[in-house]
């Protein structure tokens, strides 16, 4: 009976090793490299001077520009200082559009004279004639309007006015703007449709201020082809109060944007190699290009230079990682999508076996969390890291993931994943002037540098 009493006692002790022990100290030992990673990247880390460098130096990269092609090389050549085990460019053809001379508007009313407008071309338009457009307005607010009003002749040969604004009763603001932006992006051929001459589209923000937000936007090939522009979303105000009051108003505005040949880009591809599962990729990423008004320091300069950071600071603590470790710096998101499309026509083509694509697209705020788009199992696995994330703000794990550049991935069986950072300000700088690197925060960038790679390293240890 003794004998049974010690053998039930030492079993006793190997189950409570294996079941309690060895997971407790694997989460301490995982707990203790987490603080080190972000211990690093907040005390020595590069993210920062690098997007500051970028921003200044190179400006504006919107695809084909002289300027996309700089940050190719700027980013390919830190890349190279980090001595990684793989470092190269990824060609990719790309559209290249311009903007031209700056635009110019005026409100022109019947009554109480000339107002000027602050508007910006939407990426894609085609230009006005040389002289430029000179129309009556009609202002609209839903499809539902736009196809009674079309149906009944109002819109032929006048300009449509989309003004429907963000609905600030939403709280996640990239909600509210998905269902502000199909304006944009699908107005122009919709007007065309019935007969406009051109778009106007109030700008896809929910600040209030003159500064016009440009964007993509989208032809039906069997339409005509009519400009489109944005207007600040003060202008708009102007512009709908005006028209209440004046309805022989005009507008005016003149733009002299083309679309040239595309011309050849580059995603610019670096990896640390995988010591046990080489095989399973990690990728993590942000797009190289920018809009052309601003500096596209948190659209999306931070994105890339926060991946980069997960390199550098893999190889500054000598952290070798079981499976490996692929930062893309993505080309053409803004007006193309080219740069995602190829890296995945090629991950499929070499048969790549990608464990998750992590991208970072929504400004280099205070990381809240990520959004996973993936099996139930998978977006479990990953959920079981939350008590070791929750200190450092990440609790937000109840959303889908993903983002322009990784999407493409997802019909391979890819796990995706979008760091959520806090959303608030986001749209107040988007795509327009205000996106300069004044208006990142170096600590906030930083922690969601640090999230990128709390992941990486628990994904590169554990796998999916």
């Amino acid at each position: 009976m003794l004998k049974y009493l010690k053998l039930s006692a030492l079993l006793y002790s190997f189950v409570l090793y294996f079941i309690v022990i060895m997971p407790c100290r694997a989460q301490t030992k995982d707990s203790l490299m987490l603080r080190k990673i972000t211990n690093d990247i907040l005390l020595h880390g590069k993210c920062y001077p690098w997007l500051g460098s970028m921003c200044r130096t190179i400006g504006p990269r919107l695809s084909g520009s002289p300027q996309a092609a700089a940050a190719v090389e700027y980013v390919y050549q830190i890349m190279k200082t980090l001595h990684l085990d793989t470092v190269y460019k990824q060609e990719c053809m790309v559209p290249h559009w311009v903007r031209g001379e700056k635009e110019s508007a005026k409100i022109l009313t019947t009554n109480a004279g000339e107002f000027p407008a602050s508007i910006c071309a939407l990426g894609g338009s085609v230009s006005t004639p040389a002289e430029g457009i000179t129309a009556k307005v009609v202002e609209i607010d839903s499809w539902e309007e736009l196809k009674k009003m079309g149906g009944e002749g109002r819109i032929k040969g006048k300009i449509v006015f989309y003004n429907r604004p963000f609905d600030e009763t939403i709280i996640q603001t990239f909600a509210a703007y998905s269902k502000a932006v199909d304006q944009r992006y699908n107005g122009p051929s919709e007007a065309a449709r019935y007969g406009a001459i051109a778009t106007i589209v109030r700008s896809m923000t929910n600040r209030l201020d003159d500064n016009p937000h440009t964007g993509n936007m989208g032809y039906n090939d069997s339409i005509a082809k009519v400009p489109c522009c944005a207007i600040s979303t003060m202008g708009a105000e102007q512009l709908s109060g005006l028209l209440k009051i004046d309805t022989g108003l005009r507008f005016y505005f003149k733009m002299s944007c083309e679309t040239l040949p595309d011309e050849k880009s580059y995603n610019v591809v670096g990896e640390i190699k995988g010591t046990e599962h080489p095989e399973q990729i990690i990728v993590i990423g942000g797009h190289l290009d920018s809009w052309d008004l601003a500096q596209g320091a948190n659209d999306d300069g931070s994105g890339v230079m926060q991946s980069l950071e997960v390199l550098r600071v893999f190889k500054s603590l000598g952290i070798h990682p079981k499976r490996t470790i692929r930062v893309v710096a993505f080309m053409n998101e803004e007006n193309g999508g080219r740069g995602g499309s190829k890296y995945a026509e090629l991950a499929k083509l070499h048969h790549e076996n990608t464990i998750a694509a992590i991208e970072s697209d929504a400004g280099g705020f205070s990381p809240r969390g990520f959004g996973i788009t993936g099996t139930t199992k998978k977006r479990e696995e990953i959920e079981r890291w939350k008590n070791l994330l929750f200190q450092y703000g990440l609790y937000d794990f109840g959303g889908e993931g993903g983002g322009s550049d990784i999407d493409p991935l997802k019909v391979q069986g890819v796990t995706l994943i979008g760091l959520t950072p806090d959303s608030q300000r986001y749209f107040d700088i988007h795509h327009s002037a205000l996106d300069t690197f004044d208006n990142v925060n170096k600590r906030e960038l930083e922690l969601g540098a640090a999230s990128l790679a709390m992941l990486a390293y628990l994904i590169s240890l554990y796998g999916l």
